[in-house]
């Protein structure tokens, strides 16, 4: 069986990403309105483990928040200023109890799937920008903050990318800066939306929880090594 008639009315099958599995028996994912249907993942050992660190900050919202053993009373520590000529964003791991991923198709990216990014506004924490985007881009409010990734990692936009994104965004960017959070959603799935908090243009078409190989696979090229050492950073809680 394929994806269901509604996706494929408006998309193309990620499953086009991944003809090395055409011969793979598919099982059924969940989301929000249909049922996908993904290759099974073979366990997920081919990324070197490290251990996350705790995030050290306070609480910025009621409803996300960060386990209490990782509080801190002192400031936030010094953190390397991104590479010049690199637009600063945000990512974000969105995990369920089950160690599933949270990834949404892209409306502007044919068979393109990816975790909620976004830009951080001038003056903004990136941990305030990362729980601002999740609301925004998926109406997720009921999660809390395990880990991050302490260090800035960047990608580079390919040439027809930047030229797209200079004309939509006025600046001309060699690519994005991300600073990689990793949340565990503690809600129901009926509270995800893609439309978001209604703050926001909607970015994406359907969404499903997957395993790290999916959610890698399933990315667009360019952005496919961060995907690896995010998730190879945040292996611990995806066991």
């Amino acid at each position: 069986m394929g994806l269901s008639r509604s996706v494929c009315a408006s998309l193309s099958s990620p499953l086009h990403l991944l003809h090395h599995h055409h011969h793979h028996h598919y099982h059924p994912i969940s989301s929000s309105s249909t049922l996908l249907r993904l290759p099974t993942p073979s366990p997920f050992l081919s990324y070197p483990l490290k251990s996350p660190i705790l995030s050290p900050f306070p609480l910025l919202s009621s409803s996300i928040t960060t386990p209490q053993s990782s509080f801190s009373s002192s400031s936030s520590p010094a953190m390397e200023a991104p590479p010049e000529g690199y637009r600063r964003n945000v990512g974000i791991c969105l995990i369920n109890d089950s160690k599933k991923i949270f990834a949404a198709s892209r409306l502007d990216i044919p068979d393109s799937w990816q975790m909620p990014q976004g830009g951080v506004d001038e003056g903004e924490d990136p941990r305030s920008a990362a729980i601002r985007e999740l609301r925004e881009e998926t109406g997720v409010s009921s999660a809390e903050i395990l880990a991050e990734v302490p260090h800035w990692l960047t990608y580079d936009f390919p040439p027809k990318v930047r030229e797209k994104l200079r004309h939509q965004w006025g600046g001309d960017w060699k690519g994005q800066a991300q600073k990689w959070f990793l949340f565990k959603f503690t809600g129901k799935d009926e509270e995800i939306n893609l439309l978001g908090d209604g703050t926001e243009k909607a970015e994406f078409g359907e969404w499903s929880w997957l395993s790290a190989e999916q959610t890698i696979d399933l990315a667009v090229d360019f952005k496919k090594p961060v995907y690896k050492e995010v998730l190879s950073f945040f292996a611990p809680y995806l066991q």
